[in-house]
């Protein structure tokens, strides 16, 4: 029995939740508020995880795999939980490729299994799309379901 099977899921409110998390990728980018990369993301929860609003893990079929990164992944979560940081787990590492666009003409590609949006220390960045992931999450923990 899969989690879909035991909690069913409105395609609907999946697609408007998959647009939100887009426009807030696309917008802390822009504001320069998107860590990439798991070690990059882990140095900055170390040294500054109160600023720190969404967690979204991502992995390919060929991932699963990959024992090192599920262990970072396990570890990532435990300290999201711990830190009260909402997290998501998402597949598609190419369309996250292209929400994000390509990196600049000769640095190294991005390591974009793990990706964090962080929020100024001041309310000057109110967010709909920000608010609506994380009232997906919220739901999603009242549910049982430990990472949406």
């Amino acid at each position: 029995m899969t989690l879909e099977e035991l909690v069913p899921c409105d395609s609907s409110k999946m697609q408007a939740v998959s647009e939100a998390v887009e426009r807030v990728l696309v917008a802390a980018q822009r504001q320069d508020r998107l860590t990439v990369g798991v070690y990059e993301s882990a140095k900055l929860m170390n040294v500054d995880p109160d600023s720190v609003v969404l967690c979204v893990l991502a992995t390919d079929e060929e991932d699963e795999g990959d024992i090192a990164l599920q262990i970072h992944f396990t570890l990532i979560q435990a300290f999201c939980c711990d830190n009260d940081i909402h997290i998501l787990r998402v597949s598609g590492m190419q369309r996250l490729a292209d929400i994000l666009g390509e990196p600049e003409p000769g640095s190294e590609p991005r390591d974009l299994h793990c990706l964090l949006v962080t929020n100024p220390h001041t309310d000057s960045w109110k967010s709909q799309a920000l608010a609506e992931v994380a009232t997906y999450c919220a739901e999603s923990r009242d549910r049982n379901q430990w990472v949406p």
